[in-house]
């Protein structure tokens, strides 16, 4: 199939997409978000997102921000979302980073500010006064207005203007990690947002009906994309909790997605293997994971044995194999570029590790002397072209 079915809810930018949700689903929720990892809920519907975001828009026109770039630094929360949604509804570049540590260098998210152009800081009045004791190390931040989003007036949403906005408006900038050099930030518009969240919802085929369990960062396209705005696009609620959460106890994940009846929800390889090292078999008890239709995996290189180990430690909890979904993205086109098929059973093949070394994908037989399990991560989806090259 070349073209994405044309079933999709099709509005012009994000900023009509969640105008559209809270004028039609003002009451719905839009996320649940786990304050402790575990039951203590914060809740936003999409009427209450619209007003918040409406909120900070205005703010935000008030200083004649719009078409300028501002950096987001804010811990895991519903305040991020309202903030995110707040600059595209004012016509500004959202820039979201690393939240600030206080034992922690802001070198680098000086660099991501620098490279920006950033005119102003978005963040929680509680981060704002985490970081007032090493904002000094940082000249240029220290000279950009900071701004506590918690603290404006919801009033202000009625002051509310809406902006001009286009499907080829830039709406965000992705940075990649940096780990190699200065971090570089990938420019989406709406449009490129809203046709990668077309794919994901044709790929996952995602129904109103269902329900996603997110844990993956913010300021990372899958937790952003994929935790954020696709269950915008389609219409129906994510529940969220940090990425520390998990980390810390990571029966909280797959607690959330029994209680919760998650539908959808992943991340990368190493989750999965932490939580059958981690969760105990009384834990495991505890758990129904039936419902559970697209694990997806992706984000790093994804093992067979991570696979195997973890099908058949869960399958006493309703985890089924057919729910393994690898798949292929990266931020510079958007997220996804390619996946299986849902509710089918993850491909993996056998291939000469000898000959991969050089470029070679050869089927291994029994005379191959060192065989390599290969997962796939399936095929390119509708309306994208892949071209494999050499990278010199």
């Amino acid at each position: 199939m070349d073209h994405i079915p044309g079933t999709f809810f099709g509005p012009p930018n994000l900023v009509e997409l969640l105008r559209h949700r809270a004028e039609y689903q003002s009451d719905d929720i839009a996320f649940v978000y786990l304050v402790d990892g575990d039951r203590q809920e914060e809740i936003l519907t999409n009427a209450e997102l619209d007003r918040r975001a409406r909120a900070v828009a205005a703010k935000l026109q008030s200083m004649g921000l719009t078409g300028e770039r501002a950096l987001l630094l804010y811990p895991p929360g519903l305040d991020f979302i309202a903030a995110f949604f707040g600059c595209l509804y004012a016509g500004v570049v959202a820039v979201p980073a690393y939240p600030p540590r206080k034992n922690r260098s802001m070198l680098r998210i000086e660099a991501v500010s620098d490279n920006c152009h950033a005119k102003v800081t978005l963040t929680t009045r509680q981060v704002i006064d985490r970081v007032q004791p090493i904002i000094g190390e940082t000249p240029h931040l220290q000279e950009l207005p900071w701004l506590a989003t918690d603290e404006i007036a919801p009033g202000l949403a009625d002051d509310w203007k809406t902006p001009d906005i286009h499907t080829d408006t830039l709406a965000f900038l992705q940075y990649t990690s940096g780990s190699t050099g200065t971090p570089k930030g990938v420019m989406l518009t709406h449009g490129n947002l809203l046709h990668n969240s077309a794919l994901i919802s044709y790929a996952f085929e995602h129904t109103r009906s269902g329900t996603g369990v997110f844990w993956l960062p913010s300021y990372h396209d899958m937790g952003l994309i994929g935790g954020i705005l696709q269950p915008l696009y389609v219409g129906r609620p994510n529940v969220l909790m940090s990425p520390l959460a998990f980390l810390q106890r990571p029966f909280r994940w797959l607690s959330a997605i029994t209680r919760y009846r998650g539908t959808t929800s992943g991340g990368p390889n190493f989750a999965y293997d932490l939580c059958v090292r981690q969760i105990k078999p009384e834990q495991r008890d505890q758990l129904d994971l039936s419902s559970w239709e697209v694990a997806f995996n992706g984000a790093e290189p994804i093992h067979e044995e991570t696979i195997e180990r973890f099908c058949e430690y869960f399958a006493p909890c309703g985890f089924r194999r057919e729910a393994f979904y690898p798949c292929y993205g990266l931020a510079e086109a958007t997220l996804i570029v390619s996946g299986g098929y849902v509710k089918e059973p993850p491909i993996i093949r056998t291939f000469d590790g000898d000959r991969l070394q050089h470029g070679q994908a050869v089927p291994a037989d029994e005379t191959t002397p060192r065989p390599r399990r290969i997962v796939g991560c399936g095929q390119r989806l509708p309306d994208e072209t892949i071209r494999i090259v050499d990278p010199d």
